[in-house]
Parts: structure tokens; sequence; C-alpha cells
């Protein structure tokens, strides 16, 4: 019996933690678990054999951490065959009746991938791809991706198992107490998203208990269609006597696991901080619970790398200005590679409001798959809203979907077999939902009839290949009036027949409708407000137009989709206040689109939708803040170059333009209304400003703060975390001195006492590793007790760090940048 067969009428029991039962066994402080396969394969064996008496349906082989940045090809080969040979013999001695299977453990590389790192996407797919065709190759029974805190990485792993392996595939995230991951996906986003590739079980395991981690399984269970599974930890770390221990036993942790079953969790087990006997109390408290049957949810939505959008609950809108056709300028970015123009036109129609931007370069002169799929990671490097990939070209279309950090709108297929047959496969295999164009290979039926017809069979058609009608958005073809007395009227029946009759959802190109004709706004914006009557879901449409927005918000006030009316109140009063630039060239001239005339969210938004980042921010703000809070690198160097030239002084540059906007982004990070990507890319705009200024030696001098060293502890090779504080400290003047990771204590103290740096932070990501942390702030009181040390990562906790006689936790890294602060004002202050 496969895994999969099991798991269609039974609940699944996964294992606990290996790396603390490791320890006790005697894993020493910087010890690559990993290696254990090798050189203790009896421990390893005993790990596993445990879990599966306990009743663990599932053991995880001891390769979380197996990746080419830690072991050769020879090693990582050796490490990989033994771990599964090891969970092979545990099998083969347990004396459990229970079907048993052996995951392929795969965690996160420890690093960022780019633009916030430097690990390109495909570099990690072929870093997760070596581990994965070597479990299969050595008889692993599925692939188990877990502690995920990244959408982008996540899906570097699911990409490299399903390519490279026919076997299962679950993919388990780790989130923290916002009910996000570490870059800020949502739940909902990477339900979206896994399910769109195909995971066959997806969830959330580590970085909270059972409690704690319910609101985000429920979320889960909400909108997932496939099984859902949960591996929390212990409760959360604290030190007693030396040793680490959790706060949830044995007995409550298996009560409120089980209660996650009776809601419909479908796979369960432990992580950090849980042993056998954990998996004991679950199996006994689940022993008479039958499983909850998975559901279709039928969630028609797209994601990026933040939330999703979500069709049905109101109207959405798709932003159609990233398109050259009848546009010189935007061709003429195009021929020139100016992604700066892309950027700014997405930028410029978030901010009025749209939903999804409409995302197309197809030119002749151009390599339409490399801008496409430039423009598709630029814009993802900004801005946080979901994205149509919009091209005609199976090529260009596969790169940009190959690349997009989420669930994409796919532009589109029709109903010409040639077409279905180039796109379908695409949407299978990377998600998406569709936009389907009721035309076929006879062209576009004149009847609202012949198009649901076309419509039914790319439905039939789509079924073949798996993908459902939830995923596909039906375009039924606005046409000319002008041309066609009765275009509108058989438009507008086929998207309520469409609505009505297939239950599906529906878009238009609303403008193609007054083509030809004058005053051509006033002719679309009624068609509009006739569309969303008749039950449009979607429009691709001009943001800038106020007689359109004005129809959108009118609408949405009619139909009960606005609470209070509130929506339309806040943009009618933000039309009246700018008024001479809605009525001016903001059409033609996205950088003088007003912010203030925006789609207000909460009830007029589409479920999900989320404001555009740090908007409200923006109002006053200089062209050098915006360039920093909205992370344009390029603009950022330039306008300060520029101002410096004009004049300017350096260092009222830094104090009056750049520190206040990473003041601002700081400030959205830590309410939770910016998200680490954002962060970053502000950080790197910032940094390119500062290069700019260094040119000026006094402002440089000036600006300086103290020194900070830095160091990933002994042990521990993940040093996301620590590079992230490095960029913020350096970007508010600090003189970090980064030591890497794999750090020894003495190599720390002996570089705080070169510098006699007054503060040091350390970083560390394993349970296995924070004894290590702990040794490296011993040394540090002896050696350099002026030195102030601030800990963070994610088994770290106030009770954590105070155990082991840290100054300060950190939660995050802005929390850093504001205790360095200060902590320099406080010494500069005794100075004085």
């Amino acid at each position: 019996m496969t895994i999969k067969q099991y798991m269609q009428d039974n609940l699944l029991l996964l294992d606990g933690g290996m790396g603390t039962l490791l320890q006790s066994a005697g894993l020493q402080p910087g010890e690559l678990p990993e290696t254990w396969n090798l050189t203790h394969p009896d421990a390893i064996t005993a790990v596993h054999k445990a879990y599966f008496d306990a009743g663990a349906n599932v053991v995880n082989t001891n390769t979380f951490g197996a990746n080419r940045f830690k072991f050769s090809p020879d090693e990582l080969r050796s490490v990989v065959a033994a771990a599964i040979a090891n969970a092979k013999k545990a099998r083969a001695e347990s004396t459990s009746e229970k079907p048993m299977f052996i995951a392929l453990d795969i965690g996160p590389t420890g690093k960022m991938l780019a633009p916030l790192g430097k690990l390109d996407f495909e570099d990690a797919v072929s870093v997760f791809a070596e581990v994965v065709r070597l479990g299969a190759e050595y008889g692993a029974d599925l692939v188990f991706i877990e502690t995920m805190n990244d959408s982008y990485e996540t899906k570097a792993a699911l990409l490299a198992a399903k390519e490279n392996c026919s076997l299962p595939v679950f993919v388990s995230c780790a989130y923290g107490e916002d009910g996000k991951l570490m870059t800020g996906a949502s739940p909902a986003a990477m339900v979206a998203m896994l399910e769109g590739m195909g995971a066959d079980a997806i969830g959330v395991n580590c970085s909270l208990g059972p409690k704690a981690l319910f609101p985000v399984v429920r979320e889960y269970l909400s909108r997932a269609s496939v099984p859902v599974l949960v591996k929390p930890n212990a409760g959360l770390p604290k030190v007693e006597n030396g040793v680490t221990v959790y706060d949830v036993l044995p007995d409550e942790f298996s009560e409120d696991v089980a209660e996650m079953i009776k809601n419909g969790v479908r796979i369960a087990g432990g992580c950090c901080g849980t042993t056998p006997d954990y998996i004991a109390a679950l199996n006994r408290a689940v022993s008479g619970l039958s499983p909850i049957p998975v559901t279709e949810k039928n969630i028609t939505c797209v994601s990026s790398y933040t939330h999703t959008v979500d069709f049905g609950a109101a109207p959405v809108l798709i932003g159609e200005r990233i398109n050259p056709t009848g546009k010189k300028r935007f061709k003429e970015a195009l021929r020139a590679h100016d992604m700066d123009y892309i950027r700014g036109e997405g930028i410029a129609q978030t901010e009025r409001g749209v939903h999804i931007l409409d995302v197309n370069v197809g030119l002749p002169e151009i390599d339409e798959t490399a801008v496409l799929t430039d423009a598709v990671c630029e814009l993802q490097a900004i801005l946080d809203t979901p994205l149509q990939i919009d091209t005609a070209s199976p090529a260009a279309m596969e790169s940009a979907l190959r690349r997009y950090n989420g669930k994409p709108m796919i532009n589109s297929v029709n109903g010409k077999k040639e077409s279905m047959d180039a796109v379908f496969p695409l949407a299978k295999k990377y998600g998406g939902v569709i936009v389907a164009l009721t035309l076929d290979e006879s062209g576009i039926p004149e009847t609202a009839s012949g198009r649901f017809e076309i419509a039914k069979r790319i439905l039939t058609e789509a079924e073949i290949y798996g993908i459902q009608k939830k995923d596909i958005v039906f375009d039924p073809l606005a046409m000319t009036v002008s041309a066609d007395n009765n275009a509108a009227r058989e438009t507008l029946s086929a998207v309520r027949m469409i609505h009505d009759e297939l239950g599906c959802h529906t878009s238009l190109g609303v403008s193609n409708v007054s083509f030809g004709l004058p005053q051509r706004e006033r002719i679309t914006s009624v068609f509009f407000s006739l569309a969303l009557g008749a039950g449009l879901s979607a429009a691709i449409m001009n943001p800038y137009s106020e007689s359109m927005m004005t129809a959108y918000h009118s609408y949405l006030a009619l139909a009960g989709l606005d609470d209070a009316c509130a929506g339309y109140i806040a943009y009618a009063s933000a039309l009246a206040d700018t008024a001479p630039a809605v009525q001016g060239s903001a059409a033609q001239n996205p950088a003088s689109a007003p912010t203030g005339a925006s789609a207000p969210t909460g009830a007029s938004a589409p479920t999900g939708a989320s404001a555009p980042m740090g908007k409200s921010s923006l109002s006053g703000a200089t062209d050098l803040q915006n360039a920093v809070i909205r992370g344009l690198r390029d603009r950022a160097g330039t306008l300060t170059a520029d101002a410096i030239k004009a004049g300017a002084d350096p260092l009222s540059v830094v104090n009056d333009d750049i520190i206040p906007a990473l003041d601002i982004v700081g400030v959205g990070f830590e309410q939770k209304t910016v998200y680490l990507p954002q962060l970053l890319m502000s950080a790197e705009a910032a940094k390119a400003a500062f290069e700019a200024v260094k040119f000026a030696a006094t402002a440089e001098k000036s600006a300086a703060r103290c020194a900070f060293v830095l160091a990933t502890v002994k042990g521990d090779i993940h040093d996301i975390g620590k590079n992230i504080v490095k960029l913020l400290l350096e970007n508010y003047g600090f003189a970090v001195s980064d030591l890497g990771r794999d750090v020894p204590p003495e190599t720390v103290a002996e570089e705080v006492i070169r510098l006699h740096a007054p503060m040091a932070g350390l970083s560390a990501l394993m349970t296995t590793t924070v004894p290590a942390m702990e040794d490296t702030i011993k040394l540090l009181r002896e050696k350099a007790p002026w030195c102030k040390v601030v800990v963070g990562g994610a088994v770290l906790t106030q009770e954590y760090a105070d155990a082991i006689g840290a100054d300060k936790y950190a939660k995050d890294a802005m929390d850093t940048v504001r205790w360095a602060v200060e902590v320099e004002e406080r010494l500069k202050a005794e100075e004085v």
C-alpha cells in the first residue's frame, strides 16, 4: 500500500523532533547532525525505531540540513544513502503493526534567494534537486519539505521535487506569532501556491506550540482542498539547570493536536522538543477518531508572496498599463530595457487601487522571454501586488511562470487546440488562474451562445489536464460597438450565461467596446457598470480614468459591497482633493497620478487584497524618500548624487531624507504593514543612496556610528537573519564587522577586543547550536565585559535569552537596530 492510498481513509501520524534527542545522545555543539548517519548509525536507527514503535506512520530521515552548502557531492550521497538505510533498518526492527513509510526530509538552505540575497532561484532549485534525486534513488517513500519560512525558497524546493522524482511531496512552513512567514506570506497565499503546484499535502510545523499554531491551521483548513498536516513544537523552549526544556508536556500536546484533527487535520506529528513519548500520547489520543474528509473549497484566487486576491466577493481590478499597445513611451522603455519605467508604472497603478497588474511586454524586436521574466522579477522585488502574466509566447510564459513568486493569473488560453495544448501543461505544472478567451479556430462567435459553447469545450479539455474550473476565468471578449450595434449586448449576455450556468468567473478588457468612438471613457465606463451588474468578476482597465474608478466605487456602494458606503465616501473625498490632477494628464503620465484617489481597502476590496506597501506614509515625502521607501535602488542613488551635485549638504541628505525614509519603512515593518522583502529592498535603495553620499568625506565621517560585531554561532550555518541585521545596521551608520557563520566563541571575543566594540550580535537557528551561543556570551563577559550582547533567531525567546545571559533578545532585525541606536546614544550621553 502506498502512502497516498493509506491517506485516503486513515489519519497519518508523523514522528517528532530529532535534534534534541541527538543532543541527549551526545551530539556536540557545532557538530552537524547529518554526519551521525555515518558515525552513529545505531543512534539514528534507535530514534527512528522509537517513533515507529510509538505509533508514527512516517519518520523523516536525518537529512534536514543535507545539501551542497554543507557537504561535497560524495559526502552528500553517503549521508543520504546512510540516512535512508538507517530509517529502513528501524522500520524492519519496529514492533509496530501500522503501515510505515520513510520520508526524505528537506529543510531550508539557510540562504536568502535573490533579489533579497545572493542565491539565484534556479541555483536553489538545483540544490534541492540533488537531494531529491538521491532520496528517490535510495528508496524514500515520499519527500517532506519542512520548516520553510520563505515562499520563494519553498517554491524552488517543491519544483525541484516535482521535476526530479515521482514520489508524493508534503510541504510544511514555519509561521511566526503574526501568522506570517518570515518573508510575509499569509497561510492563504501559501495554500494557493502550493496547492496550485500540486503538493500532495500541505501544512505547518515548528516555531510555536499547538495552541499558538491553531489560527494558522484553521486558515489552512478553510482554504485547502488537499490534506492538511501539522507538526507543532512542544511549546516554547527554556533553560532549566542548564538543560533546554519545553513548556508543553505530552498529554497537553496530544489533546491540542487531537482537537486539530477533529477540525479536519489529516496528518500530525511533532517538531522541536517533542519525543517518542509525545507521539505515543498523540497515538492514544486519536485512536478512536475518524478522519474528516478533505473537501473541495472551490476558491478562485491568485497570490503574490504576501497575500491572495479572491474572485467572487467584490469585482477585481486588473491594471492594464504595463502593455506597449498604443504607448510610444512604453515601447521606448522596453527597447532600452528601462525597468525603472516599468517599476514606476506598477507602483502608480497599485497606488490607484488595482488588485492585480497585467504585465505584457510583447514587442517583435525584443527578446520577450528575457524581458517578461525580468519585468516580473523586478515588479515583485518592490510590490506585493499579484501579477497577470500576459503573453502569446509559450516560452515567455513558462519562463515568467517559473520565476513568479506565488500563484499568478495566466493571460491567456483560447478554444484552439493548439493554444490549450501549449498553455494547460504550464498551468498544471506551475499553478495559476487561466484567462480563457471564448474564441476558437473559427474566430470569435457573434452570439453569446456561441461563446458559451466554446467556454464549455475549454472546461472539458482543461479537465483532461487536471485543471479545475475554479482555476479558469473566462473572457467573453468585449467587441467594439462602433462596428456592431449588438456587440455589447452579446458580450453582456455571455457574461451572465457563464456566471449563471457554468458557475465560472469572468473578466473583460472593457476599453475595447469604445474603440473608434469620441469621448471613449464615457462609453467604456457605462459598459463597465453594465458588465458589473451582469456578474462580471474582473476587468482589465485603466486605473487613471476617473470615470472608470467612479463607476467601480459607485457599483460597490449600490451593490451592497461597501459597508456604510465608506469606500465610496473616502474615494469621493480624495477625488475632490485631487480633481485637477485626475482630470489632467494622469492617464498619459503615471507619475502625475494622485495617490489619494486609490481604492480603499476593506469592504470594497476583494477578499485577501491588501493595501499597497507603505502607501499611507508616502504623502508629503520627497522624491528621494519615496525612492528609498519603494526600494528603487538606482533611482535612490541617482537622486542622491544629483542633490549633492546641486549643492545639497551630504549630511542633510542623510538626516533629512535617507534616515527618515528608513524609519518610515522600519515602523511599517514593526507594525506588520511592511514585510521583510520590502524592508530589504528599501535597505538596498538606502545603501545606494549612502554610496553616493560617501563621496563627501565629511558627511561620511559625521554619520558614522560605533563598531558592532556580528556572527552566527559555532555549528550553525544559517545566516539569513544575521545578514538582514547587517544590512540594516550599516544603513543606520554602524561600522559592522561581520564574522560570518559557524564562528567559534574565541573569534568573536578577539574581534570585540580588537575593535573595542560596545555591542555584539549573535544568531542561531537550531536548538543544537544555542549552547554555543551561551558559551560565546560567557567568554565575552570574561574577556570583554564592556560589550553588550543581543541575540536572535528562530529558536530564541526572551526567557531563553535571559537564561544564557544576553543583554537583549531581538524579535526581528528592526528590533536590533532600535536597540543598537539606543545603546549608542546612551553611551554618548555617558561620555558627555
